[in-house]
Order: structure tokens, then C-alpha cells, then sequence
């Protein structure tokens, strides 16, 4: 009998370096040969698709909007009718969409009535740093947080997660997670699908295991480089979904929630679609493709066209980029999962449409620039050869200035990269023109092993010396393994401070 030529595959982690030989008859090579997920065909679309409420509020004297969140526990019968334990915020599990319009001043009075500390991050979101609900501002079990700002970007899908410092994986997991909405006159003024519900979707795409007991399992695969993968897709914390569609177009809003899995959009038909926003708002112009590929955190906008009485399949395909070596297999990259089912009526209404003008073209690749920077992802852990240290305040860039940032990802594994408070511009990807869904403002960015991306922004509005923002991996046990750090951003005259000491309950050690 002839022998299997053994896999030899190295794993850069926390402990450093080290070599694993996988034997292709042996357990590991069975393992690797059986972790490709499908789920074509295997779901059975039972469930009608969960669309979050829009979350109340009500109007002081001065008209600003307040919000009333409450992160608290509680239980979800998702599979055989049997109880899992959850998180939710106003429910048990997810938040409510918060919707609101630019210029207005919002206000939250958050109340954390779990038994640990927590926070609430408002991903995408330009807002005073102290309002930015990351590592330093967490909640304590029993406590309140008040946060309060004036909407001051483009109409965008925007979500909110907590991130406390070390547990953001877990606290997501469990439940802690919603859409935040922003419109603004531009957005209100075009034909795009837009009733709430109807034919504008939010789509929160999550993946979770469950264990023999019908509670969530967050152990993370065997050889896994980027956490946990879940074998079950929710949307909107339904599992195996269907939505009964009434209008000819409807409007996604794709946000990948998941931990570590990234989606490769597309239809059971590849029929096309068309982008129409991205992470920090609408392109200048709609993009037809038949594929969109989201790391977690990113977030987009589609547009897509059903015939009366047609019924379609919402999948997720293998990956297009993004890893190299065999390790792929079992970090999701060939994975094909079925994740909704659209239902097209006999009758359709069409009163809408995609306008060929649709939003702005981001602006800054010919600004000038006062800083270049540049950032290697690394590991499970490290940004240039350093983990996150909360009291380490990395630089500080100065106010109403235009940065360059060149990200690149240094090893073989898949990374992504989040700045907070702004967003940002992609210049190049590897000394090239980025491809059309890169084209518009972006706040997080899939990273290819070994690839550049260029990348401009602009630090306007807030400042301040001690308390800073984020930039990290969005691949969350990576974050919570130190695969962060942190910036301020400085007025004139200003320099770097003191970040005041938060307790928390993780270190890097």
C-alpha cells in the first residue's frame, strides 16, 4: 500500500512557533478531510425571518432623542422547543435597530443588568471618544452609562457590540448585538426600497453551535487559527429563515456578526445584484455582481430583484481570498451554507428603483497627508510585535489632519482591521486599484495573507489626550488576545496623556 505524503503545516500562536506533521491516514488528516461544512439542501426554511423592532424613544425639552437599553439576561427556545440560556438588550436575545437622523442629538441611558461588566460600542460611529463604549468605558453588573452625541456623518448601516476588554468574543456570543441606522436627507430622497421590514431588511448573519443540552457551545475547532465556527446560521437570531417577499426589489443590510466566519454572498441561482452601500454609506453608484465577501463586523448594502412566484436561496460560498495552505479548510474557507430563503408572491409591487446616482465618492486620495503609518498583523495577538496594553496609549494623530496607514496581514492566517471613530478610504491593495466593493467608505477591512492595503482618513471634530480609540482585529478572539491598540487624537498644542486605570477583569499577562 502505497503511503500518503504527510501535510506538513506550521502555526504561529502565543507561545510562538511550532511545526504540526499531519499523517494522511491518521485522526488530524480525517478531521481536516471532514471539516468542510455544507448545508445545501439541509435546512429546512421553517422558520419566519425575526425583524428587530425599532427601538423607542422619546424627546426631552431640547429635542434630543433618548434611548432606553437594558442588557440583560434570559432564555430562547432556537431548536426542538428547548430552552437556551442568552443575553439580549430590551429582550433575550440581540437589541432593537436604532434609527436615527443625521444632525440629531441622541442620547442613551444604558443599564447593565447582567452579573458581569459590560459595554456597548457603536461600531462605525464618529463620536467623542469618551462616548465610544469600548475597553475603558465598561459598565459595571448593576451600573448605568449615559452616552450622549450629535449624529454628524452620511446616512449608513452601523451596528453596536459590546467590547469589554478580553470578553468581547463571549459577550457577542451570547447575544449582545443590534443595528444602528442613520439617514439623512440625501438617503431619504432616493427610490431605493426603504419600508422598514417590507423591503428593507436588516440581516444580521450570525453561526452558533449547540451542545446535547441546547446551550450555545463556543469551543473552537481543532487546529482552528481564528477561534470559533459555528455549524448553525442564524438571521436575526432565527434559525433556518424565510421571508415572504411582496416587492419586485428589496434591500438587504448585510452585517457579518459572526466571531470568526467570513460570508461569500451570493444567490442558490447567481443571479446578480447590486451593491449599494458599504460600511460607512452609499457608493456614488450601484455595482452588479453575483458574489460579496464580508469579514466579521464589515457591513453592506444590496439590492436584489425577484420574480412573482419565484422561491431563491440566500448562500454563503466558499471563500474567493483570504487564506493560503490547507489550514483554510478548517477556518471556513471552503464552507457552503444555505442562510435564508426568499419567497417571492404572485404578485409583486414595483415602486421602486436604483437611482444611478446614489451617494458621494470618498475624497481623501489627494489630500494632503501628514502622517504615514504602518501596521503588521500578526499571529493570534500582536500589531507590530506588540499585544494591547490598556494603559499604553500607542500615538496620537492630530485633529483636522488627513493619515495614510498602510495594514498589512504577516502571516498565513486570516486577520481584518477596525478603526474606531472614523472612516476610512482605501487607496490601493497591493500597489492596485481596489476592486468596486472597496470603494467606498470603509471602517473594517479584510485582510489577505501577506497583502497591503493602503488606507486614508481624516481625524476631525473630537479630541482628546487620555482617553483613545481602538484599531484591531475584528476576527474577535484575536482581538480579545491582544491583537489591538490604541489612539488618541489631538488638539493643537496637545499632547499624548494619561489613560486613566479601568479595572477590568483580563490581561495579557
Amino acid at each position: 500500500m502505497k503511503r500518503r505524503k504527510a501535510l506538513k503545516w506550521t502555526l504561529v500562536g502565543v507561545g510562538g512557533v511550532g511545526a504540526v506533521t499531519l499523517g494522511g491516514v491518521g485522526y488530524v488528516g480525517y478531521l481536516w478531510a471532514d471539516a468542510k461544512l455544507d448545508t445545501v439542501g439541509k435546512v429546512d426554511f421553517t422558520n419566519p425571518l425575526a425583524v428587530p423592532p425599532l427601538a423607542e424613544s422619546t424627546q426631552d425639552s431640547s429635542g434630543t432623542r433618548i434611548f432606553d437599553l437594558e442588557i440583560q439576561s434570559g432564555t430562547v427556545p432556537f431548536k426542538n422547543g428547548r430552552e437556551t440560556d442568552t443575553w439580549g438588550i430590551n429582550g433575550a436575545f440581540l437589541g432593537p435597530t436604532i434609527r436615527a437622523k443625521r444632525g440629531e442629538e441622541v442620547a442613551f441611558a444604558v443599564r447593565n443588568r447582567l452579573d458581569e461588566g459590560t459595554s456597548i460600542h457603536w461600531h462605525g460611529m464618529h463620536l467623542p471618544a469618551v462616548m465610544d463604549g469600548g475597553p475603558h468605558q465598561e459598565v459595571a453588573s448593576g451600573g448605568d452609562w449615559a452616552p450622549q452625541w450629535t449624529l454628524n456623518q452620511p446616512a449608513a448601516t452601523l451596528w453596536y457590540h459590546p467590547h469589554p476588554h478580553g470578553r468581547t468574543a463571549k459577550h457577542v456570543y451570547n447575544g449582545l448585538a443590534g443595528m444602528f441606522i442613520i439617514d439623512d436627507d440625501t438617503s431619504e430622497g432616493l427610490s431605493l426600497p426603504s419600508e422598514y421590514g417590507v423591503d428593507d431588511l436588516p440581516m444580521i448573519v450570525q453561526d452558533r453551535k449547540f451542545d446535547d443540552a441546547n446551550q450555545f457551545d463556543d469551543q473552537a475547532a481543532f487546529l482552528s487559527m481564528q477561534g470559533f465556527f459555528g455549524d448553525s446560521i442564524m438571521v436575526n437570531g432565527t434559525l433556518g429563515p424565510y421571508f415572504d417577499v411582496s416587492t419586485r426589489l428589496v434591500r438587504l443590510r448585510l452585517l457579518n456578526g459572526s466571531l470568526s466566519r467570513l460570508y461569500n454572498f451570493g444567490f442558490s441561482d447567481d443571479r446578480p445584484f447590486s451593491l449599494v452601500a458599504t460600511d460607512g454609506g452609499l457608493l456614488p453608484s450601484a455595482w452588479e455582481t453575483d458574489r460579496l465577501q464580508l469579514s466579521p463586523g464589515e457591513r453592506a448594502e444590496i439590492v436584489v430583484a425577484f420574480e412573482p412566484g419565484e422561491t431563491v436561496q440566500l448562500r454563503s460560498y466558499p471563500a474567493s481570498h483570504g487564506y493560503t495552505g490547507p489550514l483554510g479548510r478548517v477556518n471556513g474557507a471552503d464552507d457552503l451554507l444555505d442562510v435564508c430563503e426568499f419567497r417571492a408572491a404572485g404578485t409583486l409591487t414595483d415602486e421602486t428603483a436604483i437611482p444611478a446616482v446614489i451617494g458621494e465618492a470618498p475624497d481623501l486620495e489627494s489630500a494632503e497627508v501628514a502622517e504615514e503609518r504602518s501596521f503588521a498583523l500578526s499571529g493570534f495577538n500582536q500589531i507590530n510585535g506588540e499585544s494591547m496594553d490598556m494603559e499604553r496609549i500607542d500615538f496620537g494623530v492630530r485633529e483636522g489632519s488627513v493619515e495614510v496607514w498602510e495594514v498589512t496581514n504577516g502571516d498565513g492566517y486570516m486577520h481584518n482591521f477596525h478603526v474606531h471613530d472614523v472612516q476610512f478610504q482605501v487607496l490601493s491593495v497591493n500597489g492596485e486599484e481596489p476592486s468596486e466593493h472597496l470603494r467606498g467608505w470603509k471602517d473594517t477591512i479584510q485582510l489577505a495573507p501577506q497583502w497591503k492595503y493602503r488606507i486614508a482618513m481624516r481625524f476631525t471634530d473630537y479630541t482628546d489626550p487620555n482617553l483613545p480609540y481602538m484599531y484591531h482585529c475584528h476576527i474577535l478572539s484575536h482581538e480579545d488576545s491582544g491583537m489591538m491598540g490604541q489612539f488618541v487624537v489631538l488638539g493643537e498644542g496637545e499632547e499624548i496623556g494619561q489613560v486613566p486605570v479601568v479595572e477590568t477583569a483580563h490581561s495579557h499577562g
